[in-house]
């Protein structure tokens, strides 16, 4: 497999990835704001795992400049 096809896969195996994070911190997103706008605090839990999986989609995020600044720089070799 070619070095540009090699990424290309790996950009989209973390574009998926990175899908799938938004999914899971989306879950505990709507229960931060569910508790808020009902005036209570939000449970540790939840912050934790939105604290968690916003980090997780940061440095996702930051795997896809990367490859994609690798791929620019094979195309223009």
């Amino acid at each position: 497999m070619s070095k540009k096809s090699q990424l290309k896969k790996e950009i989209d195996d973390v574009e998926r990835e990175i899908h799938a994070y938004e999914q899971k911190r989306e879950r505990s997103q709507n229960a931060l704001i569910r508790a808020m706008l009902a005036g209570k605090k939000p449970s540790k839990e939840d912050e934790q795992y939105f604290n968690v999986f916003s980090e997780l989609i940061d440095k996702a995020r930051e795997r896809v400049r990367e490859l994609y600044a690798e791929l620019e720089a094979l195309d223009k070799k």
